[in-house]
């Protein structure tokens, strides 16, 4: 059988070592007990959690009889005249939706799907100023309790019903079955629930009710999506050497073994816009734990910083292309790379010796947030800077910043050096990602004056993403955190805490876990955000000389 999805490997010694290693993981059939779901793969710890959590094999066929409920809700909507759909949702729950209408809709203009994954007050209230008239908000969340999420209901219920529109007709959810989202629709009377699967993992949920009702809802072929990933499917579960899910794995894992911490994701084609977000969650979450794993490192392109310069410590992969440097390079239609980073995912996580479906370092830093919020309201999550220049108030965690240091220049360096050897540089923006999107060109900056491996996440979007390995992976990251001042607050209804207090302490508290595993952490908070930003771009790029 023959299929749309390629993986090439490029490196020809690689190329070598992955195919002996798929070869003997086609011996032991591993491809085809994959999609029998059985659970015994990852050795005995970790069988109890996979026996819940290998739904994802079957989607192809299981998600079929959602179609005819998205046309026929998404026909009712355009009836009642709207036309603007908007996602609260975190992680798995929005990185594959974005990608879905991004790459489903490009040629017919932008999407109407509006993703808020963040808890930015600015962001939260450009949102709800959108044209409520014409907006369906969909609430999507695997565990029916995410703070995000729930903050964005409670903020768009309370606008709607000043708007004097009935809320109950406006909120869409999906959700496990039995969670407290799905008992508080039901009762509220929200105009849809759709319950997902419960034997899917959040990061393996893209071809799900997660990933196919807002899609659908947003006017994405989702038919079209199931097609190719079955097409895919079919051919995953080949016991094969040349089987493209154990090329991409074994590809992976020997690399790995070579010592190459990083996967460098670089999109150069092929039509599946921000793909690299959706795999880097996927890749992160699987195999950051027990101090190993592959970090993903997103870049602009084949040429930039640190795909171009990738070292011994990392594999650079291309998305849809193939560019010279790429040692391996995937190609195909976006339902099948689902299939394929999937069942390449999982069997990753076999031969590195790990459960793939677990995510235990991630709870840490929620409960850092939430004593954060628990804390009297006047009290704040906040210390006393260390030094301040200009926009930009300077906060270290922990004892690794020498005291001589009075610049955020020298800060920066200091925070380089402090980064141990083959380790990486994470910068971590909890700002607003529309209108301060400029601060994701800090990465390729802090890259080429740093010459280290370095990632850019929104806070917190990131946090449900590759928070999982910068906590229980390789031990080597240092943290760049960039917060800013808030001008105009948004309370969160029905709670004792504001949007902008929420993204602080989210910040502050994962800040504060990192420095206590002894990662360097810090934090420049931008007393004014557009000053802030200018002054640190040539902070970012150092002294002239």
């Amino acid at each position: 059988m023959t299929s749309k999805i390629t993986v090439e490997v490029v490196d020809r010694s690689l190329a070598a070592d992955a195919e002996a290693m798929a070869g003997r993981l086609a011996e032991e059939r591993v491809a085809s007990r994959l999609t029998a779901q059985d659970a015994t793969l990852w050795g005995e710890k970790a069988q109890r959690e996979a026996g819940i959590r290998l739904g994802w094999t079957r989607l192809p066929q299981t998600s079929r009889p959602l179609l005819p409920e998205i046309d026929a809700l998404a026909a009712e909507l355009r009836a009642d005249g709207l036309s603007r759909v908007v996602l609260a949702g975190m992680g798995g729950s929005s990185l594959a939706p974005e990608v879905i209408c991004a790459s489903g809709r490009q040629e017919s203009g932008p999407s109407p799907l509006v993703v808020l994954d963040t808890t930015d007050p600015g962001q939260v209230r450009d949102a709800l100023a959108g044209g409520l008239e014409r907006t369906v908000l969909v609430v999507s969340s695997k565990s029916g309790s995410t703070v995000e999420t729930d903050s964005h209901r409670r903020a768009f219920e309370a606008a709607f019903a000043r708007a004097g529109i009935d809320p109950a007709s406006r909120i869409v959810v999906v959700t496990d079955p039995g969670t407290p989202l799905e008992a508080q629709a039901r009762e509220a009377g929200y105009r849809r629930v759709f319950a997902a699967d419960p034997h899917v993992g959040g990061r393996y949920s893209a071809l799900t009710a997660f990933g196919l009702v807002p899609s659908g809802l947003a006017g994405v072929d989702v038919a079209e999506l199931l097609d190719d990933a079955a097409d895919a499917a079919a051919v995953l579960a080949e016991d094969t050497a040349d089987n493209p899910a154990l090329a991409l794995a074994c590809a992976l894992a020997a690399a790995h073994a070579r010592g190459a911490e990083k996967v460098v994701l670089a999109e150069v084609g092929g039509g599946t816009l921000g793909l690299g977000d959706w795999v880097e969650q996927l890749v992160a979450e699987s195999t950051g734990k027990d101090g190993t794993g592959l970090l993903p490192v997103i870049v602009e392109g084949g040429d930039a910083p640190g795909f171009a310069d990738a070292g011994t410590d990392a594999t650079p992969v291309a998305i849809g292309g193939t560019p010279v440097r790429a040692q391996v390079c995937t190609a195909g239609p976006l339902g099948g790379l689902f299939q394929l980073w999937e069942h390449a995912t999982a069997v990753l996580g076999r031969l590195l010796g790990i459960n793939p479906f677990d995510q235990p370092d991630v709870e840490a830093a929620k409960k850092a947030t939430r004593v954060l919020l628990d804390a009297p309201a006047d009290a704040g999550p906040a210390q006393e800077p260390l030094f301040t220049s200009g926009a930009i108030e300077v906060y270290p965690y922990g004892d690794w910043l020498p005291p001589s240091v009075t610049t955020v220049d020298a800060a920066l360096a200091a925070l380089a050096a402090a980064t141990p050897r083959f380790g990486y540089l994470a910068v971590q923006a909890y700002l607003n990602r529309i209108a301060e999107a400029s601060a994701a060109a800090l990465r390729p900056e802090l890259a080429r004056r740093t010459g280290l491996q370095t990632t850019f996440g929104w806070g917190p979007r990131f946090l449900h993403s590759t928070g999982q390995y910068h906590k229980g992976g390789h031990p080597n990251g240092a943290f760049l955190q960039i917060t800013g001042a808030v001008e105009e607050d948004l309370p969160v209804p029905g709670r004792p805490y504001t949007f902008g207090r929420l993204q602080l302490a989210q910040a502050v508290g994962d800040g504060q876990v990192l420095a206590e595993r002894g990662r360097p952490v810090l934090r420049l908070h931008l007393t004014d955000r557009a000053v802030g930003l200018a002054e640190l771009g040539p902070a970012v790029r150092g002294p002239r000389r």
